[in-house]
């Protein structure tokens, strides 16, 4: 099925989504939902990417993660040191030495990454929490007890340090979640929400507070379009 085909069933179902449940779902609308979230998940679908040189949000990729939830029923997710009650599994659960190795991502204990979040390689994630529809660049690093929310946009070579908060966004559909781009540093306990993206190779102190939809050009090109 091409993307194209996918993001039309997709968009079908998120018009019927009342009659969705976990115990209604037809089969197609349900394998195109597994098929989308399976995408974001190993990266070949993202929720926002630049082109032409602007961000762009892709809706129905919002809607495949909503109508995810609605078609889950809460169970019980094993995470070895505890039990958890939720309608995403974890997206490591179920990995191996080997598959842990070809991804080349380190995973300190504990993590947490929700299924349909996307770590590219060479990442590490400190005891933090990524949350689905989410990406997570190469070479990139989440600290301890920072927070990447549903389907933010970390860039390559980033460093979220202790603490921070990304804020990310489901609904509404068209609403753009928070994006930094390639090379930036966000201090420590800094907060990034409400839509906001940083360019590339910006510097954060520790304890910022950004929000509003601003967009924060880089530092090193200054002439980045909005």
């Amino acid at each position: 099925m091409t993307s194209g085909q996918l993001q039309a069933r997709i968009e079908a179902a998120y018009e019927r989504r009342q009659e969705l449940s976990s115990s209604t779902v037809d089969r197609e609308a349900r394998a195109a939902i597994l098929d989308a979230v399976a995408g974001l998940d190993r990266g070949e679908f993202r929720v926002a990417e630049r082109i032409d040189g602007r961000w762009q949000v892709h809706t129905w990729l919002k809607q495949a993660v909503l109508l995810y939830f609605r078609i889950h029923d809460t169970q019980v997710v094993e995470g070895g040191f505890t039990r958890f009650f939720d309608k995403v599994p974890l997206k490591y659960a179920h990995y191996d030495h080997a598959r842990f190795a070809a991804e080349a991502v380190r995973v300190v204990p504990h993590a947490i990454v929700r299924h349909g979040a996307y770590v590219a390689p060479n990442a590490v994630l400190m005891p933090c929490f990524v949350n689905i529809g989410a990406r997570v660049g190469a070479g990139s690093m989440v600290d301890t007890w920072a927070t990447v929310a549903s389907c933010a946009q970390i860039g390559d070579n980033v460093h979220l340090s202790g603490g921070v908060g990304i804020g990310g966004v489901l609904e509404p559909l068209q609403a753009r979640p928070v994006i930094i781009e390639d090379n930036c540093f966000i201090g420590a306990r800094s907060e990034v929400v409400e839509g906001v993206v940083v360019g590339g190779q910006r510097h954060f102190d520790g304890g910022v507070h950004q929000r509003d939809h601003t967009y924060l050009r880089s530092n090193h090109r200054p002439d980045l379009p909005r």
